[in-house]
């Protein structure tokens, strides 16, 4: 019976759609990067921790509301993208033969992983290694038998928001058109008179920003150190699995299976076994559904 209430549970529930639609957000932007440039982005956990960062500095010293500030974050994130971009990662992308093509992206990984050691050692440098916290639309409202704190409410709404926007952006629009085209095929789109190079260059700034949103998000919720990004790049993995490259609102559903996979399984053990039930779904993923649970159903028809 006491297994029974726990999966009925609405409060469980509600904590599932909240942590789904931040894992949402984190893939979108990972989904982007590799899908159009095969690029393994292990430092995209490191982004959201410096995300999570600025939200708190912006509160603690200047008392700027994390919300309020959530713009400004993304758009210092998209900085970062469109630096490192030009920076490094276009001449890797444009310098090279097939030869070269063939090892982008264990080259990536290598650069990616060095940045990511960078970014947790810089900031702890920096910062101290110690877990940061602040409070913030702590305020609890109660719907039903379920009470929810304002702050993840907050982040349910902007987070879910975001992701079906940018999902709609990039069904509708010719930007989108041009991206799905470079995931697809790059070859082909770069042909027939796609911009791939544009279209790489947006990628990047739209998913360093959003990940730089998500930790914003994320700060509001509980503590962060320097070292806690690495489970969100795993998080954001599992989900690309999950959904396959360049659907976003596949990607949604599927960040919505591991918010409830994540939050009913700690539910049904313990806190300690978060970890274990993280990396056991990105195992299983690999194992079971390697190009995506859509793709596999469309198969089987």
């Amino acid at each position: 019976m006491a297994v029974l209430d726990i999966l009925l549970s609405g409060q469980l529930l509600f904590a599932a759609l909240v942590t789904g639609s931040l894992y949402a957000l984190i893939a979108l932007g990972l989904n982007l990067v590799y899908g159009t440039m095969r690029m393994l982005n292990v430092a995209h956990g490191d982004v959201v921790m410096l995300g999570a960062y600025g939200a708190y500095w912006g509160f603690t010293l200047m008392d700027i509301p994390p919300l309020l500030a959530a713009p400004v974050v993304a758009g210092l994130g998209g900085l970062l993208g469109w630096a490192l971009y030009r920076g490094i990662f276009q001449r890797l992308l444009s310098g090279g033969d097939g030869t070269s093509a063939a090892r982008l992206e264990s080259n990536s990984l290598l650069l990616f992983f060095g940045l990511s050691i960078i970014l947790q050692n810089a900031t702890a440098l920096v910062f101290t290694p110690n877990n940061r916290a602040y409070n913030y639309l702590g305020t609890v409202y109660h719907l039903g038998g379920v009470a929810m704190t304002g702050n993840r409410l907050a982040a349910l709404l902007v987070a879910g928001t975001a992701c079906i926007a940018v999902a709609l952006f990039l069904s509708r629009s010719v930007f989108g058109l041009a991206t799905r085209a470079v995931i697809e095929r790059r070859e082909a789109a770069h042909i027939v008179g796609v911009d791939v190079d544009h279209v790489q260059r947006l990628s990047f700034i739209l998913g360093f920003g959003s990940a730089a949103l998500a930790g914003v998000l994320i700060s509001m919720l509980g503590q962060f150190s320097p070292f806690s990004g690495f489970p969100f790049t795993i998080a954001g993995f599992i989900v690309i699995i999950l959904g396959g490259l360049g659907n976003a609102m596949a990607g949604l559903l599927a960040a919505l299976l591991l918010g409830v996979i994540e939050t009913y399984g700690v539910a049904l053990t313990s806190a300690n076994m978060r970890s274990v039930l993280l990396y056991g779904a990105f195992v299983a993923a690999l194992l079971l559904f390697p190009n995506g649970l859509f793709a596999r159903r469309a198969t089987t028809r």
